[in-house]
């Protein structure tokens, strides 16, 4: 029996995380129905609305899912809790996406029956909906990526990709507590230890409902301090390669 953890960030997303449980809850009654274990687990990353309540709700719904609670750091530090939450419950796999609504669970098939032909399966979106600005950031970040580590990532930050613990576990130790950018940091160090990686299309859509808490000024701020982290996480690859 194989087990996965299906791992979700969430901040002011009372509009859509009921909604976006009831989607992606089936696929885990699936691997579960299948003779695997599977586990969806939401952190709220301290919400200033009512987001952890309805998750604590939901679980009485939905068997499968696991609400979690923690003071606010921000996505990438929270993505980062989830992988170190998921590993130490004896994951096999670990698969992120975002609590927002903009992926789509039926895409999730193509990784997962493929999971032991790569280590590491990443979504790259073409033809996105999300807005120019997220564009212009994910282009950005390919250039930075190239420049800091000296790799081509064709989308280092894809909320979706599902990932051997075993092997995201090795990439971690090299990855700041905090780092405000988890996946593109773990994308870039997966292509530069030159891991087995496959890509995927998916699809991208606009956000399912409430505010996005990512404005550009916020990107830039976070840019800004991601760039100090990158010089940190290449000091450390040297130690962990």
């Amino acid at each position: 029996m194989e087990k996965i953890f299906i791992v979700m960030p969430a901040y002011n997303e009372a509009e859509n995380v009921e909604e976006v449980v009831a989607q992606w809850h089936p696929v885990a009654e699936k691997i579960c129905a299948g003779g695997d274990d599977c586990k969806i687990v939401i952190a709220n990353d301290g919400s200033k609305d009512n987001t952890y309540e309805k998750l604590t709700s939901l679980q009485t719904t939905y068997p499968c899912l696991v609400a979690l609670d923690k003071p606010n750091s921000g996505h990438g530090a929270t993505v980062l809790y989830l992988y170190r939450y998921a590993i130490n419950n004896g994951a096999d796999f670990v698969f992120q996406t975002d609590s927002d609504g903009q992926t789509l669970p039926e895409e999730f098939w193509q990784m997962w029956d493929k999971r032991h032909d790569e280590d590491f399966h990443i979504g790259t979106r073409g033809g996105r909906q999300d807005g120019s600005s997220r564009v212009f950031v994910t282009k950005t970040l390919r250039l930075v990526v190239w420049l800091m580590f000296g790799v081509w990532v064709k989308d280092a930050n894809t909320p979706f990709r599902l990932m051997k613990a075993e092997r995201l576990h090795r990439i971690m130790d090299a990855i700041p507590h905090d780092y405000g950018l988890a996946n593109v940091a773990v994308s870039a160090i997966a292509v530069k230890w030159k891991e087995r990686i496959a890509w995927y299309p998916i699809t991208f859509r606009p956000r399912q409902g409430g505010v996005n808490s990512i404005n550009m000024k916020r990107i830039f701020k976070i840019g800004w301090k991601a760039l100090g982290d990158f010089r940190k996480i290449n000091r450390n690859l040297k130690k962990y390669s």
